[in-house]
């Protein structure tokens, strides 16, 4: 049986949800109604400061890559000096905003042949790993989780284990049946 969107943003989006994490990304198979029911939830879960929308589309097998973020989270995280400085020196406009940026990176994640890895700033992913990540071509890191750290390995297990932990919680009280509105913490 195939998931509903709102399964997989319980599964793949619960740190987002709870507000520990400032974004999330996740592949999900493209149906009839997968534009509509992404719309229908950007709308419902604005209200508590997430957005969600979908930035790519594969020709070849047509899934789609949706990501859900908490949006004053990463106008934030967009605004911090070094990382608009990262962000300009691979390419990025960010003199129209957030929005414009996040239509930026879409474009790059539909047009690139390579997978562009700065999209770990977009995820909340701490900066020194992401540049860590590009200059190591994804090697020599320090411990392995939600992303490749570079640095300070205790710490990003501790968040690694937030996350876990978290994600964890809001499966199960879900499959007890508790609707998603009422997991997600407001902003």
């Amino acid at each position: 049986m195939d998931k509903t969107l709102e399964e997989m943003l319980v599964e793949q989006c619960a740190p987002t949800l709870a507000g520990v994490k400032p974004a999330n990304l996740f592949r999900c198979p493209d149906h009839a109604a997968l534009y509509h029911s992404v719309q229908e939830w950007d709308n419902r879960l604005r209200a508590s400061g997430i957005r969600i929308r979908v930035v790519k589309r594969c020709r070849r097998t047509h899934a789609c890559l949706i990501y859900v973020c908490r949006w004053d989270w990463i106008c934030r995280t967009l605004a911090q000096a070094d990382t608009a400085e990262f962000l300009r020196t691979n390419g990025y406009d960010l003199s129209k905003g957030t929005e414009s940026v996040l239509c930026q990176l879409s474009r790059r994640l539909c047009l690139q042949e390579d997978f562009p890895h700065e999209i770990g700033v977009f995820l909340g992913y701490p900066l020194h790993d992401v540049i860590g990540f590009i200059e190591n071509r994804g090697q020599n890191y320090s411990c392995c989780g939600h992303w490749k750290c570079y640095g300070d390995a205790d710490r990003a297990q501790r968040t690694f284990d937030v996350y876990k932990r978290c994600t964890a919680v809001y499966k199960r009280m879900y499959r007890r049946g508790v609707p998603l509105m009422k997991l997600v913490v407001a902003a």
